[in-house]
């Protein structure tokens, strides 16, 4: 009898645990988004924030606006050399993923690297061009992702 109230203990103490580590995740999450709307304003009053476009090929092949002043870089690019970003500016990631996919790996990756002025932007490039702020045409070619 007392091993399976061991038992018990132990699972119910690891379901406590897990919840508090998804607490947490999502509170970092929280601290490191911003809205479409804080951007624009962000933007506006021409305060330096550096905007990065990181969605994959085939994701800007299917939608070629950028959001302007972007800088498009690969993710699989930033998840390799997330250095691509500087750590003393601030800066905001976007993508067009359902549930901002790319943009949460990336944002983990840099964060683990303490890199902690970087957001993603809630929404993405949807959100923004939901609310009618500015996109522009990306012009650049671009090499399709193969897989590996």
């Amino acid at each position: 009898m007392s091993i399976l109230l061991i038992a018990i203990c132990i699972a119910a103490l690891l379901l406590i645990v897990r919840q508090i580590k998804r607490m947490r995740d999502r509170q970092q999450i929280e601290r490191h988004s911003i809205t479409p709307e804080q951007l624009h304003t962000l933007l506006a009053t021409n305060q330096e924030v550096l905007l990065y476009d990181v969605r994959r090929p085939l994701e800007l092949l299917a939608d070629s606006e950028i959001i302007p002043g972007a800088t498009r870089i690969p993710p699989r690019e930033l998840l390799a050399n997330p250095s691509l970003i500087p750590r003393d500016k601030d800066s905001v990631l976007y993508c067009t993923c359902t549930g901002d996919e790319t943009s949460r790996s990336v944002l983990h990756r840099v964060l683990g690297l303490h890199f902690y002025r970087v957001k993603f932007l809630k929404g993405g490039l949807a959100a923004w061009k939901a609310k009618g702020y500015p996109v522009e045409q990306y012009l650049e070619s671009f090499p399709l992702e193969t897989a590996s």
